[in-house]
């Protein structure tokens, strides 16, 4: 069956949106590109909330991204179509290559460090750290990308350990009034295994692999970081954080304060998804057996 491509009006719709020529995007439009540039896919939420201080209207905003749909700058990546009621969700987009290379061209291009793997985890790693970028900006803290770390020394993102190489899903730092601490992200939607040793990417392996990390500081040897570093764990559901929280302190010991966590209602292609999280930036992370702690300052 041939695919719906516009409605009985002629309008736009998922699968089909008529060309536009001539279009450029305005300064606005820029930040949204080089936003997804940084962090990956992001929902018309996102991209609206990360001007909406200077640009208030979301029916404006929604407008100015279906124009750069039309002129070719922005697509939007088939697989949010298999989400419940995906037609009932807001648009997740992404930069097309006329994108990049209109930013190449004015040489505002940079070598991000985007979410990589299965889609879905993908994009919830990027809806993460766009949601720490966009409310630290509103506390005057500075949110630091990947690929200006990895600068430091050329270094690749994967740390050596003993234990096998360790590939954060994200890499950020953050700058204070008074300091910089850098963040390891590991985001579980919940299909890792708990405790297989053989496991790709099981959550014990892990937090003994962190736990070399952070006992022998590799993040300031491999990455020229001055910085301390936190790992933080985002969970998709209350229980498997508190399971994780369970494990945390009898495979990591001391370092156990080193880790940080929370949990996010955080679904992929079965459900919902996840709305823009100031309260990653603004609300207390959980530590085993120690106080919680916010990560909106040093």
């Amino acid at each position: 069956m041939q695919q719906k491509q516009s409605d009985s009006l002629g309008r736009a719709t998922f699968h089909h949106i008529a060309p536009q020529s001539g279009v450029v995007p305005t300064d606005r439009e820029i930040r949204w590109l080089k936003h997804i540039e940084r962090h990956g896919p992001q929902s018309s939420q996102y991209l609206h909330e990360l001007t909406s201080n200077t640009h208030r209207c979301k029916d404006t905003a929604l407008r100015a991204m279906q124009k750069l749909r039309a002129g070719g700058f922005l697509r939007l990546p088939p697989q949010q179509r298999q989400t419940a009621k995906a037609d009932f969700a807001p648009y997740i987009y992404d930069m097309t290559a006329q994108a990049k290379a209109f930013l190449e061209d004015r040489g505002m291009a940079e070598p991000t460090v985007r979410p990589t793997g299965h889609w879905w985890h993908g994009y919830t790693i990027s809806c993460v750290t766009s949601s720490i970028d966009i409310a630290a900006a509103r506390h005057g803290v500075r949110y630091i990308p990947a690929h200006k770390i990895l600068a430091i020394k050329d270094a690749a993102l994967g740390i050596p350990t003993q234990n096998g190489t360790v590939i954060p899903d994200q890499l950020f730092a953050l700058q204070y009034k008074n300091g910089f601490r850098a963040f390891a992200l590991e985001v579980d939607r919940g299909t890792e295994p708990k405790m297989s040793k053989f496991a790709r990417k099981s959550l014990s392996r892990s937090i003994a692999q962190y736990k070399d990390i952070i006992n022998r500081d590799l993040h300031k040897s491999h990455y020229g970081l001055k910085a301390n570093m936190l790992v933080l764990w985002v969970f998709a559901t209350r229980s498997s954080e508190e399971r994780f929280l369970e494990l945390l302190p009898s495979l990591y010991g001391k370092y156990a304060a080193s880790v940080l966590t929370k949990s996010l209602c955080i679904r992929d292609n079965g459900g919902r998804r996840l709305g823009v999280a100031p309260e990653l930036l603004e609300s207390p992370w959980h530590r085993a057996q120690i106080e919680s702690v916010r990560i909106c300052g040093a």
